[in-house]
C-alpha cells in the first residue's frame, strides 16, 4: 500500500522554523524509491540536528549498502528543533523523512545510531512524533521495530523500554542479515507476529532484544543477573565485526549537504579500531581489533567521492589516522594527484607521537592548511601514565614545533578532567604545557603570531573499558579545578593571550555518566526528563541539569538508589555490570586487571607491534589483526586535471 508524502502539509510550517532548509531534503547522493517496489523499508535517523547528522558516516554507509539492495528502500531522519516540534504537534504533522517525507510509522525498521547517550531523550521525541508507543511492549504489528545501533548500544538498558532491539558492532552486514530475515517472514505472512519477528533477529545471537531479558536486583540495589526469560535466545550477544573494509568501499556516492553542517567533505574511513590500549577510549575498545583499508582503495574512494560530491576537502578518518601503516604514501600519493586543484587533505585525529615532518609537509603541499588537533588528554605524566597515553612532553613540544615550522599558525590540544586518581597539580601541569608550547612555537616560527587553543572535556568512564569500575568526580570538584586552570594560563599575560580555553562544565558530563553506566530503572528518568521538555542535552543552550536532578529525585529513590549511586560509586571486581551479558569480546578479567594496572601507573603496549596482551577480542570473535603495509601505491597515479571541484 503506498504511502503518502506529508511535504503538503509540512511545507507550510516551515516559514515559521528556523533554518527550514533542512528538512527540504533533495541532496546530491539523496535516494528517493518507488515504495510500492521495495519489500523492506528502513527509516535511519541520527538522534540530533541536521548540521550534526548529515554528515554522520555511520547512517551514510547504511544508507547507502541498503539502497544497493533492489527491493530495498531506506531514507534518512532527524530530529527536528523545538520550534518545527510545536507546530508538528498542533497540525498533525507526524515525524518524517527528509528523502520522500514519508511518515517513519510506515517503515519496517526504525534504525537510531547512537554516538551518545545525551541524544536518548531526541530518541523520544521521535517516537511520539511518529505515533510510535513510546514502550516496546504497547507496540503492535502495524509499528516498526525500533532498532539501536552506535557505539551506545554496547550499554542500551537506560533505554531498554523504548527499543524492541540493538545491534553491536559494525552495521554493514548487519543490515542486510536483518532485512533478510524481515524479507523472509513477510514472504511467509508474517507468522506469529511481532513476537516472531523479534525472536528470529534474537536467535541470530548478535541482535539483542531486551524483552527477552529479565533483570534481577540485589536488596541494596545491585544487579543480582540478567538471563534469558525463554529458552531459545543466547545468554550472551555478541557483537559484529566487518573484517574486509576493502569490501565495503562506502561511502562510494556521499551526502552533499543543502544546509551548513559541522563537516563538510569527503570522508574516508582509512581504518577501524585502535589497539593503542587508551583506559578511557570506549571507541577503541569496542572497535578492536585494528583493520587497515588498503591504501589502493583508498585511492580509488578519494576519486570516486570527490568526482562525484566537489567536496574541496579530504578528511582521513580513524581513531588514530597517523598509525595507518601505509600513512605516508598515501598523503603523499593524495598531495601529489590533487598538487593542481584546491583539494586539502586533514586527518582529523592525530596522536602527537605520530605526526612528523613528512606528514606535515604532505598535509600543507597545496597551501591549505586544515586545523590541527591534538589529544594529550592528560596534563601529567603521572595521569598520561593511568590513562596509558604513553606520550610525554617532549613529544608534544617536537609535534608542535613540527606544526608551526610548516606554516600552521593555530593547534588545538585537546585534555580531559576528573580522570581517575586526579589531582589539582596534574591539572595544572595542562597550564605548564600550553605556556611552554606557545614559547617553543614562538621560536620555531620567529613570530609571535601564532595561538594554541586548550580543549578540556569532562571524565565520563565507559562500559567495556578498564575505566568501567571508575568512580566519577563532582562537577564542583571538575568546575573547581578548571577555575583553576583558567587562572594559571592566564597567570603569564604575555602567554595567555595566545592560549584559548574552552571547557565544557561538570554538570552534562555527571549525567552522560549516568547514562553510560545505568541499567533499565536509569529509562524512566530518560522518560521523566522528556516529559517535563528535555530535548537536545548535548547542546549546552539545551541541556538542563536541574532538570535531570529533578528527575533523579522523583525516580529513584524507589528503587533504593541515587545519581550518586550510580556516578560517584567506584564498583566492586565482581559486581554484575549492567551490560555483562553484552559480549564486545574483551575478556571483563583482562579489563580488571588493566584497571589494577592502571592505579599502580603501569603503560601498556600497542599490541599491533608486540605480542598479544590477551584482551579476547582475536579468539573470542574469531578475528585478527589485519595492517599493511602492502607494498602497493595509491593507484591512479596520474595527476588529476579535471576535477569537478569548485574553485
Amino acid at each position: 500500500m503506498s504511502v503518502s508524502s506529508v511535504f503538503p502539509q509540512l511545507e507550510q510550517l516551515l516559514p515559521r522554523v528556523s533554518k527550514p532548509i533542512q528538512y527540504v531534503g533533495g541532496e546530491l547522493g539523496a535516494v528517493v524509491k518507488d515504495w510500492d517496489a521495495t519489500v523492506v523499508r528502513w527509516a535511519l535517523m541520527y538522534p540530533d540536528a541536521y548540521e550534526v547528522g548529515l554528515p554522520n558516516q555511520g547512517v551514510q554507509i547504511l544508507y547507502e549498502v541498503l539502497n544497493e539492495q533492489p527491493d530495498v528502500l531506506a531514507e534518512r531522519t532527524y530530529a527536528v528543533w523545538p520550534d518545527l516540534e510545536a507546530l508538528m504537534k498542533e497540525n498533525g504533522v507526524p515525524q518524517f523523512t527528509v528523502d520522500a517525507h514519508r511518515p517513519v510509522k510506515a517503515f519496517d525498521v526504525f534504525g537510531i545510531s547512537f554516538a551518545t547517550e545525551l541524544g536518548y531523550t531526541n530518541l523520544l521525541s521521535a517516537l511520539d512524533l511518529a505515533g510510535i508507543p513510546l514502550n516496546s511492549a504497547d507496540r503492535t504489528e502495524e509499528h516498526p521495530v525500533v532498532l539501536a545501533g552506535g557505539h551506545a548500544s554496547f550499554n542500551p538498558e537506560p533505554i531498554a523500554d523504548f527499543i524492541d532491539a540493538a545491534v553491536l558492532g559494525d552495521g554493514e552486514e548487519a543490515v542486510l542479515e536483518i532485512t533478510g530475515i524481515i524479507r523472509e517472514w513477510k514472504a511467509e505472512g508474517c507468522p506469529g507476529g511481532r513476537d516472531e519477528l523479534l525472536l528470529r533477529l534474537a536467535r541470530t545471537e548478535s541482535i539483542y532484544v531486551p524483552r527477552f531479558y529479565d533483570v534481577d536486583y540485589l536488596p541494596d540495589g545491585r544487579i543480582q543477573r540478567v538471563v534469558p526469560n525463554r529458552p531459545d535466545v543466547p545468554f550472551r550477544v555478541a557483537k559484529r565485526t566487518t573484517m574486509d573494509l576493502d569490501a565495503w568501499p562506502y561511502p562510494k556516492k556521499p551526502l552533499v549537504p543543502l544546509a551548513e553542517t559541522v563537516h563538510e567533505r569527503y570522508a574516508v574511513e582509512i581504518f577501524r579500531g585502535c589497539t593503542r590500549g587508551c583506559r578511557f577510549c570506549q571507541a577503541g575498545m569496542i572497535t578492536r581489533p585494528v583493520r587497515e583499508r588498503s591504501i589502493t582503495t583508498v585511492g580509488q574512494m578519494v576519486q570516486q567521492g570527490l568526482e562525484f560530491s566537489g567536496f574541496n576537502e579530504v578528511g582521513l578518518l580513524s581513531l588514530s589516522s597517523a598509525d595507518h601503516s601505509e600513512i605516508g604514501d598515501m598523503c603523499s600519493g593524495l598531495a601529489e594527484q590533487y598538487a593542481d586543484t584546491n583539494v586539502s587533505l586533514s586527518l582529523p585525529s592525530t596522536r602527537v607521537d605520530a605526526f612528523n615532518i613528512d606528514l606535515a609537509q604532505e598535509l600543507s603541499r597545496n597551501g591549505r592548511r586544515t586545523g590541527l588537533t591534538f589529544a594529550p588528554e592528560g596534563g601529567s605524566e603521572r595521569i598520561r601514565k593511568v590513562i596509558n597515553k604513553m606520550v610525554t612532553k617532549e613529544d608534544l613540544i617536537r609535534t608542535v614545533v613540527t606544526a608551526y615550522s610548516n606554516g600552521w599558525r593555530q593547534v588545538k590540544l585537546y585534555f580531559m578532567c576528573g580522570l581517575p586518581s586526579e589531582t589539582d597539580e596534574d591539572v595544572l601541569e595542562i597550564a605548564d604545557m600550553a605556556h611552554e608550547v606557545i614559547r617553543a612555537g614562538r621560536e620555531a616560527a620567529g613570530t609571535k603570531d601564532i595561538r594554541c587553543t586548550v580543549s578540556i572535556g569532562g571524565f565520563v568512564p565507559k562500559p567495556h573499558t578498564p575505566f568501567q569500575w571508575a568512580k566519577m568526580d563532582t562537577p564542583e570538584v571538575i568546575d573547581g579545578r578548571l577555575k583553576m586552570l583558567k587562572q594559571a594560563i592566564n597567570s603569564d599575560r604575555s602567554l595567555g593571550r595566545a592560549i584559548g580555553f574552552r571547557y565544557h562544565d561538570g554538570e552534562p558530563s555527571l549525567i552522560e555518566g549516568l547514562l553510560s553506566r545505568g541499567d533499565r530503572r536509569v529509562g524512566q528518568v530518560i522518560r521523566r526528563v522528556w516529559e517535563k521538555g528535555g530535548r537536545f542535552d548535548g547542546w549546552s543552550e539545551h541541556f538542563s541539569y536541574a532538570r535531570w536532578i529533578e528527575a533523579c529525585a522523583e525516580v529513584l529513590p524507589d528503587f533504593g538508589v541515587d545519581l550518586d549511586w550510580y556516578t560517584t560509586r567506584e564498583r566492586e571486581e565482581l559486581e554484575v555490570l549492567p551490560w555483562d551479558h553484552l559480549d564486545s569480546g574483551l575478556d571483563k578479567d583482562w579489563l580488571w586487571q588493566d584497571w589494577q594496572d592502571s592505579m599502580s601507573e603501569f603503560e601498556q603496549d600497542d599490541c599491533r607491534w608486540t605480542p598479544c596482551f590477551d584482551c579476547g577480542v582475536c579468539p573470542s570473535m574469531d578475528t585478527e589483526i589485519q595492517i599493511g603495509p602492502t607494498g602497493k601505491k595509491l593507484l591512479p597515479l596520474t595527476p588529476v586535471n579535471n576535477l569537478r571541484v569548485p574553485a
